[in-house]
């Protein structure tokens, strides 16, 4: 549940640039079961394109009140689009947004050929997805092109579509066994972990994230829609980003502090080169992965009845941090470095305090730092009553094992795991970027 990693988030940069989504042609159909040919072949883009979508709404039922038509445009979700094509998945770098969605995938595609028609599709339907536009419309008495659930005209409200693969993608079915990435493995589980299988691993992982949770489960549903005949989901946890608070950029997790502090600069491309981007001439690699990230996810449940109990002050010697500010017990900024060598008993911030064994801050460590994405999740209620709440941990990186799992094994014997419980996830290659409008997740792989 590591928070650390090494700086102050910068804002985060995205590769690539808008393209307006065209009507898909007809292919793509071979998922679709029982709908009508006519829906088959995509969206055609309409009110909403590029980096307009933010804001075609705003003046529709406001008049010229440009307070109102701002209200309204908060109200209905109107972030920009992010744009979707690029060398690296867009949904990587940026930082979380109000809502996400994470699905395991099992591939159901009968041969190579028709997992490759799989990839065309998420990719298509993701291409329009983060654009916007209007669904086409359809004849009588065939099925609706679009769910409505966002109304007549899809918004991308900063939607991003970040789709991976997981090593049993590469057993025997496919072909694609000689194509394993170099430190793609099952999900280790460690000693303090409750691993329950149904919401472990899976061939695929698709993960969600926009500004409200209706444009999420939209894309879901429309992502599933397309594809019901090459994939079938395994698992899925929703999330949510807190607001900042009480003021700031850092959300707080459900044990009230401040949550993913520290990471590399995102726009640092030589910290991205080193720790989270795939590298062409990496050594073992398959050459498809250039460009992509490995991607762990951890579904972290949280005692919140029993932290709850605990006296802040001891809180605040587990996490090295005061819970109100954020501030390391010997710094006075939320960003503010620790010195650890003025400090090497432990006497101030605990030697087994989280944010110090996450991120010893050392030279050999370094190399170890993750690019940390979290998620608080509330499941309401166990069998017994007790509150099922916690954290939907993601983090990229460019090997697991020098990174995620050298962390992890660092925290094995903190005092928060008395607090939490890790009992689901996996590890995934989040796939490169798609490049242009030609361009598919996964082609080089699947060629």
């Amino acid at each position: 549940m590591s928070s650390e990693s090494a700086e102050p988030p910068a804002g985060a940069n995205t590769a690539g640039s808008a393209e307006p989504v065209t009507a898909t042609g007809p292919g793509r159909r071979s998922f679709l079961r029982g709908m009508a040919s006519g829906v088959a072949g995509g969206v055609v883009a309409g009110g909403l394109g590029g980096a307009a979508a933010g804001h075609a709404y705003a003046g529709t039922a406001t008049g010229t009140d440009p307070a109102a038509a701002t209200n309204l445009a908060t109200l209905q979700g109107r972030l920009p689009a992010v744009p979707f094509h690029g060398k690296h998945q867009a949904g990587i770098l940026p930082e979380p947004k109000a809502a996400t969605a994470v699905i395991s995938f099992n591939a159901t595609a009968g041969n190579r050929a028709e997992l490759t028609e799989l990839f065309q599709t998420v990719t298509d339907r993701a291409r329009f997805l983060t654009t916007g536009g209007t669904p086409p419309p359809v004849g009588i008495g065939g099925p609706p092109s679009d769910s409505g659930t966002l109304g007549p005209t899809v918004v991308p409200d900063g939607l991003t579509v970040t789709f991976g693969v997981g090593p049993t993608l590469f057993d025997d079915r496919y072909g694609l066994a000689s194509r394993l990435p170099a430190h793609l493995t099952a999900m280790k589980s460690f000693p303090n972990d409750d691993l329950d299988p149904a919401q472990c691993d899976g061939d695929l992982i698709l993960q969600l994230t926009a500004g409200h949770e209706d444009v999420v489960l939209h894309a879901l549903r429309d992502i599933a829609k397309h594809t019901r005949g090459g994939m079938q989901a395994n698992w899925r946890i929703d999330g949510f980003a807190s607001p900042a608070r009480p003021a700031g950029t850092v959300p707080r997790n459900q044990l009230g502090f401040m949550d993913g502090i520290s990471n590399p600069s995102v726009t640092s491309a030589p910290q991205m080169n080193e720790l989270v981007w795939v590298q062409p001439s990496a050594a073992g690699e398959p050459a498809w992965t250039a460009g992509g990230s490995y991607l762990v996810v951890r579904l972290i449940r949280m005692f919140v009845e029993f932290w709850d109990r605990v006296d802040v002050y001891e809180q605040q010697l587990m996490f090295g941090r005061y819970r109100d500010s954020g501030y390391p017990l010997d710094a006075d900024g939320i960003y503010g470095t620790p010195d650890y060598a003025a400090d090497p008993m432990g006497n101030v911030i605990p030697l087994t305090a989280h944010m110090r064994l996450a991120n010893p801050r050392t030279p050999q460590t370094a190399t170890s730092r993750i690019l940390r994405r979290a998620w608080n999740y509330d499941r309401g209620l166990d069998q017994v009553g007790d509150l099922d709440v916690g954290l939907v941990f993601t983090c990229f990186q460019q090997d697991i094992k020098r990174q995620f799992e050298t962390v992890q094994k660092r925290l094995i014997a903190e005092p928060l795991t008395d607090y939490i419980s890790p009992f689901g996830g996996g590890y995934f290659l989040a796939l490169p970027g798609v490049v242009d409008s030609n361009d598919y997740f996964g082609r080089a792989l699947l060629a």
